[in-house]
């Protein structure tokens, strides 16, 4: 398989793919990278819901238990307060239980990762893997979803004595390859990362039992079917397959039918059911008005997500919005992964408000309380304007979506919302408009808050500060840029140390 699958290095536009493969995991560590380990473990979550301390009552009418699961994963849920599945869950979690094949179409944000973790976890209890051995691979498309899929599953996995691992670009190799050879229950991985690791030696699949496709649409629009596909051939035909996607266009299907035997097949959330509990607007504007009135959208109460096309036009938008006097900042797979870390941070805990972000830096994000999707630019298609779309009204919760369209892009979004499922018209307006405080929105202080949010996002340092935060201390001061390297702002840079969370 190595031959038949060499290191692409001329394939630079999947971001997931390209950021860690010149990378050498024995390269000394620079001041950058010890800050995007310092920023993982300072900024990502636990799964979301209060902790409690100590035991948790598990009631009679408790979901989970009734779905019949062990009791160890029932009370370590409840302990977070979680005691209802949600439809995807009760879905699939009894068919996976009984070892089934299983295809699940939901949205993003569904509680699907539940709805696979728990009967893969399952599973695995009672058994240990050897090492460079793991007994379940989950393949994501990107590496903040790999966290939160983590984020989910490890506090489930560690009270069942199993090891959970997340293997993603832009994170240290040494600290994966050491956690493979001392022996890994659940590989959480990206496609990319996965065959550089089985290219170096660091993983076998022959003992994987349960593999997990999860957002496979998302695995196929960034284009990586094609290590999705060598990594299945090298996985043992026996095991148990559990395939999500909200689609199953662009080759999904085809994975479905090589890979899956059998399959019983679960729907919740159909593609158009995201509708539903949102209000709906396309605003019509002049060019001349644009940023006045993108402002105003997103300067109201809550969370917001801005949606646009390119790496370059989110850094131009947030920098707008920033003048104008709304705090927001842009996430997009040019920016090293601390920088990554302490925006997603900051939006998660409150402290900037508008996350403006491009299609696949954002298919991996799951926040609750977005109250605003607003499309700068508008999507591809009625299926992006979902995908878009489902960042807010999660969980039944009210959530509006606001798509700004100038006159030549009417007749394409009056065709998109109608595919959408939406019955709405596209409406004129300009800055000030009555129908952007009904959207929420209000007219921003017009001084700038770009100091303001340069603070929020600094790194925290702790222990002695170096010089700058791109030279490494061990190269004399100077950039490290060697050889295969990326330089500057795109290259990303490793960020996981040995002994964090999730390596033992």
């Amino acid at each position: 398989m190595r031959d038949a699958y060499p290191r692409r290095d001329d394939n630079r536009q999947h971001d997931n793919r390209w950021d860690d493969r010149s990378q050498d995991h024995d390269a000394p560590q620079t001041w950058e990278e010890a800050e995007a380990e310092r920023a993982e473990a300072d900024t990502w979550v636990k799964y979301s819901g209060a902790r409690a301390s100590g035991p948790a009552t598990v009631t009679v009418d408790n979901g989970f238990a009734a779905l019949g699961l062990p009791d160890v994963f029932v009370e370590r849920l409840a302990r977070d307060g979680i005691t209802q599945p949600f439809p995807i869950q009760e879905a699939t979690i009894p068919d996976a239980l009984a070892g089934r094949d299983v295809l699940g179409r939901a949205q993003t944000g569904s509680g699907k990762t539940l709805g696979f973790g728990l009967p893969l976890l399952t599973r695995l209890q009672g058994a240990t893997s050897r090492p460079k051995h793991p007994r379940a691979v989950i393949l994501v498309p990107t590496r903040e979803l790999a966290m939160q899929v983590n984020d989910a599953l490890e506090p489930l996995a560690v009270a069942a004595g199993l090891r959970a691992r997340l293997v993603a670009g832009g994170l240290s190799y040494t600290g994966q390859i050491s956690a493979l050879e001392r022996g890994v229950d659940v590989l959480i991985a990206t496609p990319g990362r996965l065959v550089d690791l089985q290219d170096r030696g660091a993983v076998d699949f022959s003992a994987v039992e349960v593999t997990v496709l999860d957002e496979a649409d998302h695995m196929a629009d960034m284009g990586f079917m094609t290590d999705v596909s060598a990594i299945l051939d090298q996985i043992p035909a026996g095991g148990q397959r559990l395939l999500f996607s909200a689609t199953l266009d662009n080759g999904v299907n085809q994975v479905v039918e090589t890979y899956l035997t059998d399959p019983v097949e679960h729907g919740v959330d159909d593609v158009a059911a995201s509708v539903d509990t949102m209000s709906h607007f396309v605003f019509l504007l002049n060019p001349q008005d644009k940023k006045t009135i993108t402002a105003e959208v997103a300067h109201r109460p809550g969370r917001t997500v801005v949606f646009v096309r390119t790496k370059l036009g989110a850094d131009r938008v947030a920098r707008e919005l920033q003048d104008r006097g709304v705090k927001a900042a842009a996430l997009h797979g040019g920016l090293t992964q601390s920088v990554r870390n302490r925006v997603l941070g900051a939006f998660r805990e409150g402290h900037l408000p508008v996350l403006v972000a491009t299609d696949v830096a954002a298919r991996g994000i799951h926040v609750d309380d977005v109250s605003l999707v607003l499309q700068v630019d508008p999507p591809a298609d009625h299926k992006d304007y979902l995908h878009r779309s489902g960042r807010t009204a999660r969980a039944g919760e009210i959530g509006t979506v606001v798509t700004l369209a100038l006159p030549h892009q009417r007749r394409t979004m009056e065709r998109m919302i109608t595919a959408a499922g939406l019955d709405i018209e596209p409406v004129a307006v300009k800055p000030g408009d009555p129908l952007i405080d009904a959207a929420g929105g209000s007219t921003p202080s017009g001084e700038s808050v770009a100091d303001e949010v340069a603070s929020i996002l600094a790194p925290k340092h702790r222990g002695r500060r170096r010089a700058h935060p791109s030279r490494s201390p061990r190269s004399g001061g100077r950039p490290r840029f060697g050889k295969g390297s990326r330089s500057g702002a795109d290259r990303i840079p490793p960020g996981r140390r040995r002994g964090m969370r999730g390596d033992s």
